[in-house]
């Protein structure tokens, strides 16, 4: 399958100082073969010697894509609903890429990688490309390969790339430092919405959607998630400071790379309780560019596509308010700076472990750390004075 590209070859990339077989993958990947582009994704996957060299040839490219982030609870219908995001997408014209994270087995190191199974019927589209990928551990629901995976999306030409997360409910918080808008999907027998509210996957939301809406209480829980939000801004209850006494609207843009949990913008077209007319959701931000961003909260049915469109549209308004406010490049920046940050850990981690023999270390130690002769702090320090 090939993929038509926009822009020019990479130039100088493709180089002889790359060795033959990332040069020739290079070479393939400019050119728009999606076969290249499964290679390189396996190559990066699977950290076969060289795959640096491969991203960093491919690293100019990156950074056009609107990155999108899809996360929740399990059995939230978020496979279902970027299946029918994807169908709007390639109706509009753009190309799609989907990175789809199932959890890895703790027992056998497997994954099953259902969601590619669910988006089947799209996958066979020249205009989308879906790769699984398992989480291999990782707690936030992404592993460092996935966010590589998404530059390599990225660099490849798709206009959107959509990262879904493992559906582990509260440690899903890695999304937020792989995309550039973050959905949080949720559906009405999610438990106790108000407690959920207390957990960190409820904040890092630039969008909330209610999925599966045509079940009971889909209406009680949007409210839910309503009042939160305002409380959380302290905006409503005048004169009464916000969750656990933080004015959120007052440090929003610091932090998270300027990303606001509320704030006393006006309400989001599309979004419960909004009262945003037709014209305003059609074509502009909803927003100012000196206002905050308050998440809107869209009631879906990911299996029939309603409000789908309606959830795409605040999908633009959030990327366009990003880009209004500069946000959109603060973003980018940290997301930069936390890849140089995760590829300094790795980088470590195989020199301490594997180059200078800490695991051997803490083999031949082990026995003594049992007895209680030695401390884990003592051959801690055993292992990294190999570092010096």
């Amino acid at each position: 399958m090939t993929a038509s590209r926009a822009g020019g070859s990479f130039g100088a990339v493709a180089s002889t100082e790359l060795p033959v077989k990332i040069r020739d993958l290079v070479a393939a990947f400019d050119a728009g073969d999606a076969g290249a582009l499964a290679r390189a994704i396996t190559w990066v996957e699977t950290g076969r010697p060289g795959f640096e060299d491969l991203l960093r040839a491919v690293h100019p490219r990156v950074g056009r894509a609107h990155r999108i982030g899809i996360t929740g609870p399990p059995g939230a219908g978020k496979s279902t609903l970027i299946l029918q995001l994807v169908r709007c997408l390639r109706e509009r014209g753009e190309r799609v890429g989907i990175v789809a994270v199932d959890p890895t087995s703790p027992f056998t190191g497997g994954a099953l990688l259902g969601d590619r199974i669910r988006m089947n019927e799209v996958s066979t589209d020249s205009g989308v490309f879906i790769r699984s990928m398992a989480s291999r551990g990782s707690l936030g629901g992404l592993a460092m390969a996935t966010r590589e995976a998404a530059d390599l999306l990225d660099a490849f030409g798709f206009e959107r790339v959509i990262v879904e997360t493992v559906g582990v409910g509260q440690t899903e918080l890695e999304v937020v430092r792989a995309a550039d808008t973050t959905v949080v999907v949720l559906v009405p027998e999610s438990g106790d919405s108000i407690q959920a509210m207390k957990a960190g996957l409820m904040e890092i939301a630039d969008l909330y959607a209610v999925n599966k809406a045509d079940r009971p209480d889909a209406d009680r829980l949007a409210r839910e998630i309503e009042v939160v939000l305002h409380l959380r801004a302290g905006a409503a209850l005048r004169g009464i400071p916000a969750h656990h006494g933080v004015d959120l609207s007052a440090i929003g843009e610091r932090g998270k790379a300027g990303r606001p949990s509320g704030g006393a913008g006006g309400s989001v077209g599309g979004s419960v309780g909004s009262s945003a007319g037709p014209e305003e959701r059609a074509g502009r931000s909803g927003v100012e560019p000196s206002a905050a961003w308050r998440p809107p909260v869209l009631k879906t049915v990911a299996r029939s596509g309603e409000a789908v469109t309606d959830l795409l549209d605040a999908m633009d308004r959030h990327r366009a308010w990003l880009a209004e406010t500069g946000l959109l490049e603060a973003r980018r920046r940290e997301r930069l700076a936390e890849h140089v940050r995760a590829v300094v850990q790795r980088r470590l981690h195989e020199r301490v472990w594997n180059r200078l023999g800490g695991d051997a270390i803490l083999a031949e130690r082990l026995a003594a750390l049992s007895r209680g002769e030695t401390t884990p702090y003592e051959v801690a320090d055993l292992i990294l004075a190999r570092l010096r």
